[in-house]
């Protein structure tokens, strides 16, 4: 899947808060996406330049964004990965693999260097996905990490291989959180807004029934329509991280949202997503399960595929690693 993408701004809300922010901004985002199980060689992206919220936003003296190391953990991060991971058990994967995925080894010559693809003894893991129409601009959800409605609307975001602007809502955050109250009329998350219908809702459960009837085969998946089993679950499944993604870190609002490329089942992504609500930055997520087609997008645009990959606009980063994403993102927008 290939997108254009074009950020035009659109004043914010002021936030419900004694916290003062000059010059605050909301995103509003627009792109366009092309449906298909072959995949499309690239992506563009147009940012027009904002001003800034008021603080200085820069990276960390000297930083140097690391090169990446697949299938690594760094050895202060063991036990965050493996409490991330206990979602995969009590999920069963959901999450893990976009709608329609298939896969089948191929010859290697049969898939280009330059397109995504796992190898294995001189042959190569060819992996499709049957996705139904392609908003023309990103899906605006209001959530926030330790919430398990929150994440069964994530889940389905990956399943239908969707690009969300989300909005953290971190309990006491002063800005998201109070304007989805005002826009939708309660305290009450997740909150969806489509701006290619005009249609905004809240109830999880309502939410994936919209999403898959307008961009996918109409379909819920088994794991997603189990009723309060699947709530129970999908709150184990939060188990290992302790409430990770819930509070407010006070930080520096961005002008721009920041482009994160992951997927709800990975647990390097989770812990990334984590740090991102804290410190309530909205982030136009890039969902990429397997099967999806921006795997190969993000593999032609810089010569590598692994998530979580950051691309901050605000100060021209980019970089893979989830450890030093998140000492980056703390460094530069924590206050």
């Amino acid at each position: 899947m290939a997108g254009a993408l074009n950020f035009t701004p659109a004043p914010i809300l002021r936030p419900l808060s004694t916290r003062k922010l000059s010059n605050k901004r909301l995103f509003i985002v627009h792109s366009s996406t092309n449906s298909s199980e072959t995949p499309v060689a690239s992506t563009s992206v147009s940012i027009k330049e904002e001003p800034s919220s008021g603080f200085s936003i820069s990276p960390p003296p000297n930083f140097k964004p690391p090169k990446p190391k697949p299938f690594s953990v760094r050895p202060d991060k063991v036990f965050d990965i493996l409490g991330a991971s206990l979602a995969l058990v009590f999920r069963l994967t959901t999450s893990v693999l976009v709608s329609g995925y298939s896969a089948s080894f191929v010859p290697k010559n049969e898939i280009s260097s330059e397109d995504y693809a796992l190898e294995f003894a001189g042959f190569k893991l060819k992996e499709t996905s049957k996705l139904g129409p392609r908003p023309e601009k990103p899906i605006e959800i209001y959530e926030f990490e330790s919430c398990p409605f929150c994440r069964k609307v994530r889940e389905i975001v990956a399943v239908l291989d969707l690009d969300v602007l989300f909005y953290p809502c971190p309990r006491n955050g002063p800005n998201f959180r109070p304007r989805a109250a005002q826009m939708g009329g309660k305290k009450q998350f997740p909150y969806m807004v489509d701006p290619n219908t005009g249609v905004s809702m809240y109830e999880s459960d309502d939410i994936i029934k919209y999403l898959v009837e307008k961009y996918g085969d109409g379909k819920v998946p088994i794991m997603l329509s189990l009723g309060l089993l699947t709530t129970l679950t999908e709150g184990f499944a939060m188990i290992g991280r302790m409430g990770k993604g819930s509070s407010y870190t006070p930080s520096k609002l961005p002008s721009k949202p920041l482009d994160i490329w992951a997927y709800e089942a990975s647990p390097f992504c989770k812990v990334v997503r984590e740090v991102l609500v804290e410190l309530e930055l909205p982030h136009l997520l890039h969902s990429c399960a397997r099967g999806s087609p921006k795997r190969h997008v993000l593999k032609q645009r810089v010569g590598h595929f692994q998530v979580p990959y950051l691309e901050d606009p605000n100060t021209g980063v980019q970089m893979f690693e989830s450890a030093e994403i998140i000492e980056y993102l703390r460094a530069t927008y924590a206050l």
